[in-house]
């Protein structure tokens, strides 16, 4: 039997997400959780918390930035091939607030060889917070053993 004929990509893209998120300490550190997985999408939700807040009282960039990287590193990872960010760019559109719930949702645009590029728009509610861009680089190595694929 050909287990790999027994998985569709829906199943691979979870498996992978799964093999990720149990050595993720950053994302489930900062409160992240897993909303969606697909083949090249990813949707990851964070509530901003108290000491996610900056000067002005609104969420820290930073923090943005981490939550669309984390659901552009669960989308790029969803094909079980190791991949990695070679370049992440954001445009912040409207301040995130404290207590907030920030929706990162995460989209590939294109996938060739070893590079991808991918989008995520992170929003609060139906309010555009900002927007990312990743390009992503495969590297050695497999989410899942040669049997579960």
């Amino acid at each position: 039997m050909n287990v790999k004929a027994a998985l569709s990509p829906e199943d691979i893209a979870r498996a992978c997400a799964d093999a990720m998120w149990a050595e993720d300490d950053a994302s489930k550190g900062l409160g992240m959780e897993i909303v969606e997985i697909g083949p090249g999408i990813a949707t990851l939700a964070m509530t901003v918390r108290p000491d996610m807040v900056n000067g002005q009282r609104i969420a820290h960039g930073g923090f943005i930035f981490t939550l669309a990287d984390s659901a552009f590193a669960f989308a790029c990872n969803s094909h079980n091939e190791r991949v990695v960010a070679a370049q992440g760019q954001i445009t912040f559109i409207k301040p995130g607030k404290l207590g907030d719930r920030l929706v990162a949702t995460a989209r590939e645009v294109t996938r060739n060889g070893r590079s991808g590029i991918y989008d995520v728009r992170v929003t609060a509610g139906d309010i555009v917070i900002a927007e990312f861009r990743g390009h992503s680089r495969v590297i050695p190595g497999t989410w899942l053993p040669a049997q579960d694929q």
